[in-house]
């Protein structure tokens, strides 16, 4: 009966009897064959459900944990699949593999985001973009999470959660509203810098592909000999950096909300590759101190003329996820994770992202979410870690500790971490040299008469929504002492005297 089904099938629509062959079963998770998909089990026609009905209880259970928590910044985001070539051997600064020889190629995943806004939010709204990079490097991976913008809001990890807080919806209303962010920020004048890049032109980049990447942070390259320097990480788009204005993004979003994950998925789609030139800025320890600011604070940039780059190589997108949940969504970067020759910085933001970007991801995914194939290294794993929630490791060895006369693992001190001096005491105090307006007043005067004129619009656009003349005196004071043709032209847009401008900064500065 079968056989002429599927021949008369081929007669009817010309199609091959192969072709109709006999699809497998649906089955369950744990590969049982189920009878029906289609209707529950009930006691009787008109009987309630039964709860013996394994099916649909999995079903709906499976259903109901399908979500993960979203991440708590950087939840809007897509990746794709790329392959990093290395220009060089860079053995002399980094003792990193990836950077070993020229020619040499490392696969990657990157992940674009938005920071502040939700899942489904739209991709046009004013706010710095992740851009975080995952090298598969054969001594294990590499994330370098970084940002389209070269410096951060804040200098100091415990203020972080606030910073976040006063950015997010309000607790009460569950709506953003500028009150809370500049009341936050009219308290931490060195968010000045950060606060212009945001509301001026760059902003709102007009895509994934065309806009540049950072590390932000200061890390350390670490050669063989154990010698570091202190590095910057930069990627420039070779496409071209191209923004919306305010305009620009309200048109975009009435036609597709979710318009730079459609520009990546359709450009790589068309075999159009996306690239961006790595670059590092190297600085000696014992140049710290020639700059007017710290070169530790991830509110400054290293200024080029002073500490110029090293282009590294290019790293090239060229496969989208098959998966979105699987792979883009289940994707964990943390600064912490680091292959031998790269090692962090004493930066005080940093420092504290080493810990909070994993321990989000243990909270979110799970303790063994470096074992998801998105995250697992390339390289081999060998290690004592087991068990926990989700642990596929499929341990054969009845020794999970260490040292044992087996000998299943052993230290390698040829991948020591490097050695630095110290000085002073232990201290809860600022750092030195704050030096908060300088590069945020030449970034203003770097912009063209447009670009000056959108940057006040912007921020006044927000500014004029704080109801405390506190608050909106302090922040026109910052921008202010950033430039003085740039506060006042502020202070006028906001309708904020100059005089209680000024003496809003002076009373804080005073503190």
């Amino acid at each position: 009966m079968q056989t002429r089904s599927l021949l008369l099938t081929a007669i009817l629509f010309g199609g091959s009897a192969a072709v109709a062959a006999t699809p497998p079963p649906l089955t369950t998770d744990t590969g049982s064959p189920v009878g029906t998909n289609q209707n529950s089990k009930t006691a009787g026609p008109r009987g309630g459900v039964l709860l013996e009905d394994f099916h649909l209880i999995e079903k709906l259970a499976r259903f109901d944990r399908e979500r993960i928590p979203e991440r708590v910044v950087h939840a809007r985001g897509t990746g794709a699949y790329g392959t990093f070539e290395s220009y060089g051997d860079f053995s002399k600064l980094t003792r990193a593999s990836l950077f070993s020889a020229k020619g040499k190629k490392t696969p990657m995943f990157v992940r674009f985001s938005t920071v502040i806004h939700p899942t489904g939010s739209p991709e046009t709204l004013r706010d710095p973009r992740g851009f975080a990079l995952k090298f598969y490097t054969d001594e294990g991976n590499w994330d370098l999470v970084g940002n389209n913008l070269p410096i951060f809001f804040i200098r100091d990890a415990i203020k972080f959660p606030d910073m976040v807080h006063s950015l997010k919806p309000s607790p009460i209303t569950n709506k953003q509203d500028p009150n809370r962010s500049f009341d936050f920020f009219s308290h931490l004048p060195e968010s000045t810098h950060m606060l212009t890049q945001v509301y001026s032109d760059i902003g709102i980049p007009a895509n994934y592909r065309q806009m540049n990447g950072h590390g932000v942070h200061s890390f350390k390259f670490v050669n063989a000999k154990g010698e570091y320097k202190y590095v910057k990480f930069n990627w420039s788009s070779q496409q071209g950096v191209k923004s919306l204005t305010a305009e620009d993004a309200a048109r975009v979003i009435s036609e597709d909300h979710q318009h730079a994950t459609t520009d990546l998925y359709a450009t790589i789609g068309a075999g159009k590759f996306p690239s961006w030139e790595l670059s590092v800025q190297v600085l000696d320890p014992k140049e710290l101190d020639k700059f007017s600011f710290d070169p530790l604070d991830a509110t400054k940039i290293w200024p080029e003329a002073q500490v110029p780059s090293i282009k590294l190589g290019k790293f090239t997108l060229n496969k989208m996820p098959d998966n979105f949940f699987e792979e883009t969504e289940q994707a964990a970067f943390s600064p912490g994770v680091q292959p031998p020759g790269i090692e962090p910085s004493e930066d005080r933001l940093l420092q504290g992202r080493l810990f909070s970007y994993a321990d989000t991801q243990r909270y979110r995914i799970g303790a063994n979410y470096q074992s998801l194939p998105i995250n697992r290294s390339r390289a081999t794993v060998s290690n004592n870690n087991q068990a926990g929630s989700m642990n596929f490791a499929n341990t054969k060895s009845d020794v999970n500790y260490e040292p044992s006369v087996s000998r299943e693992t052993q230290d390698a001190p040829q991948y020591l971490f490097s050695n630095a001096p110290l000085r002073g005491t232990t201290q809860q105090g600022g750092i030195e040299k704050t030096d908060n307006f300088a590069q945020a007043g030449a970034f203003y005067l770097a912009l063209d008469a447009g670009g000056k004129d959108r940057l006040i619009k912007n921020l006044a656009a927000d500014l004029n929504q704080v109801r405390d003349a506190k608050v909106k005196a302090r922040m026109v004071g910052h921008f202010f002492m950033a430039n003085p043709d740039y506060g006042t032209r502020l202070a006028k847009a906001v309708n904020v005297k100059l005089d209680d401008a000024k003496a809003a900064v002076a009373t804080l500065a005073a503190r």
